[in-house]
């Protein structure tokens, strides 16, 4: 079977690059909205089985893979910031503050529609930022395509103060030790 990332992520395919195995792209055109009181957990893991699960209804004899990120601090979802003024808005609610990421991840059979899927929570705490440091960090990383703002995997490292989690690549957006478990689980063996 082949396998398919169901994002146009360049961040996830970049990861998924890393076990080495070929692999196709796919748009999976899914409406990321939250539903009413939809827990951030719970988000990411349906919009990664929707995602999965909208490219595997396209492509026979695959493995979609699908992905999503929530990052939550303080009650409030911090998806993408997508605009300069929101990125400065999302950095000024983070500074001094603990926030958690659940990246979830999810394969799809698209054959038998067998679907297995993974959440890992991911804590980052954040310095306390003042606004020229959120200013010369987005001007130098433009961040704006990051749930949160900030890329550990760039300089956004310099406004944290800790990380912790078990696979540092789901903060960056794909979780690949939960993946190569759900691989495993559809026949697939990395390396």
């Amino acid at each position: 079977m082949k396998i398919v990332l169901a994002s146009t992520s360049r961040y996830r395919r970049e990861l998924l690059a890393r076990l080495g195995l070929p692999f196709d792209v796919a748009s999976p055109g899914v409406d990321e909205s939250a539903l009413p009181g939809e827990a951030p957990d719970r988000l990411a893991a349906r919009l990664a089985l929707a995602k999965a699960q909208a490219v595997a209804a396209t492509m026979p004899e695959a493995l979609v893979i699908g992905s999503d990120q929530v990052a939550w601090c303080d009650g409030k979802a911090l998806g993408k910031p997508g605009t300069h003024e929101n990125a400065v808005v999302q950095l000024r609610h983070l500074s001094g503050k603990t926030a958690m990421f659940f990246t979830a991840v999810s394969v799809v059979n698209s054959d038998s529609g067998l679907a297995t899927s993974r959440i890992v929570p991911y804590e980052i705490g954040f310095r306390l930022l003042d606004d020229a440091l959120i200013e010369r960090y987005l001007r130098q990383e433009q961040p704006y395509d990051c749930a949160g703002s900030a890329k550990s995997e760039g300089l956004g490292i310099a406004l944290l103060s800790r990380m912790s989690g078990d696979d540092p690549n789901a903060l960056v957006g794909l979780p690949l030790i939960a993946l190569v478990d759900l691989l495993r689980e559809h026949g697939i063996t990395v390396p």
